[in-house]
């Protein structure tokens, strides 16, 4: 039987096939006698009971786990005979396998990757930000690193920015209460940048043992969700206020930041080195975010549904996952599919533009590249030796490193094929982008 492939849509098939049961009989009978030497059946031995008493406890699920292989192999067959790629699971149907005593057809319904011609990118640019690291910067990296390092000292007087203070809180939604530290204090230092502006803001200003209440509204985009576009009331009482020493930049300083000799101009050049690879890392990465974008935008492409549908779900699991360990009160968090499709769509049709260029273009990792990206990896651990034998113990693990590394070719390619234009950022410009 010739298998005719139907074509539902650009990227939908339909095709029936037929399996014939005949050749099937000696598997068959091949499951029974393996079975007939291990089943335990009341009232018979181990080995000992007959082939028909077999056959009529476990017939029926050995016939339908035979037919159902065959219907994968004959699907596979017709698959791989029209050249044929599949994408996802195909959608199968046929009449109940324990009820079949002849040769019987099924159908499969499936989606198959979309055929797209490989976009011009000679027209298109990309935009390389050149920075250089001034004085300037190193100087506040250094104050950054001299805050991170202060003491703090009990202090009479109202709280202001930079102090850590001691706080007793509750707060409200709604009037229903949704945080209380009790009997216990909460610990922050005023002006931090992760914390809520609007909050610090209410709390300067204030001495120990006073009391405050207050209102903030939170932003649409809030994380967690819980607090996202809410009027939170607080009720706060100030127990302590801490004034912050700060070290001073000398050579017990520099030799808390590695530097042996305590050697000041050594610990800023070491800084100046490590903001610089700062530098060439971020850019990198926007240079691979600007070429994913355009190679996103330069093709049209129907992207089969079986794909979108499992990134969805993975998306979804994700974000749940992240939710439930920033302790967000899952009873409150309402996910919905159509929250992740539009992004879901884009990540999958950038993997399959991804695929083509690969192997159109012969970008695949090499060995070489992998055990770079596995060292560059490695390098952020202590023990480098055992970081990197963690990842040769279990293949799977070089997954991520092959990956990133067949992405840093297809950007290098890429960056050959288009455009690329220069702009000079400042540092704190280029820290702000996201990438």
């Amino acid at each position: 039987m010739a298998e005719a492939i139907e074509k539902i849509s650009t990227i939908e098939r339909k095709v029936k096939g037929l399996v014939s049961i005949s050749p099937l009989q000696d598997q068959i009978s091949r499951r029974f006698e393996e079975l007939s030497r291990t089943a335990r059946i009341s009232g018979f031995r181990p080995g000992k009971v007959p082939m028909n008493v077999i056959e009529k406890q476990y017939g029926s699920d050995i016939r339908s786990d035979v037919y159902a292989k065959a219907i994968e192999m004959k699907f596979g067959e017709i698959v791989n005979t029209n050249n044929l790629r599949v994408a996802g699971m195909p959608d199968i149907q046929h009449d109940p396998l324990d009820k079949i005593s002849d040769d019987f057809e099924f159908t499969a319904t499936f989606e198959i990757f979309p055929e797209f011609k490989v976009g011009n990118f000679k027209p298109l640019k990309v935009e390389k930000k050149s920075v250089e690291v001034g004085r300037d910067d190193i100087k506040k990296t250094i104050n950054v690193l001299i805050k991170q390092r202060a003491v703090f000292e009990k202090v009479d007087r109202a709280s202001k920015l930079d102090d850590q203070i001691s706080v007793q809180l509750k707060s409200f939604i709604k009037e229903e209460e949704i945080e209380s530290t009790g009997d216990q204090s909460l610990e922050f230092v005023l002006g931090d940048s992760k914390r809520i502006k609007a909050v610090d803001d209410q709390l300067v200003g204030i001495k120990a043992g006073e009391s405050k209440e207050f209102e903030v509204k939170y932003p649409k985009d809030h994380n967690p969700a819980q607090l996202a576009n809410q009027n939170v009331k607080y009720q706060i009482k100030l127990i302590e206020v801490r004034e912050a020493k700060l070290p001073k930049i000398d050579s017990n300083f520099a030799k808390s930041l590695g530097v042996s000799d305590g050697d000041v101009k050594v610990m800023e050049q070491e800084i100046k080195m490590s903001l610089t690879q700062e530098v060439e890392k971020r850019v990198k990465a926007d240079l691979k975010k600007q070429v994913f974008q355009l190679l996103i935008d330069s093709h049209d492409m129907e992207i089969p549904k079986s794909l979108v549908t499992m990134e969805v779900n993975r998306m979804m699991q994700s974000t749940y996952e992240n939710l439930k360990k920033q302790g967000a009160d899952m009873k409150e968090v309402k996910l919905e599919k159509e929250m992740f499709e539009e992004t879901a769509i884009k990540t999958c049709k950038l993997r399959i533009i991804l695929a083509t260029l690969v192997d159109e273009n012969k970008l695949e990792a090499s060995e070489e590249q992998i055990k770079l990206k596995v060292t560059e990896f490695s390098a952020n651990f202590d023990d480098t030796e055992k970081a990197e034998k963690w990842f040769y113990d279990d293949p799977k693990r070089l997954d991520e490193p092959a990956a990133l590394s067949t992405e840093d070719n297809i950007v290098d390619w890429f960056l050959k094929e288009c455009k690329i234009e220069s702009k000079k950022v400042s540092f704190d410009e280029l820290m702000a982008m996201q990438v």
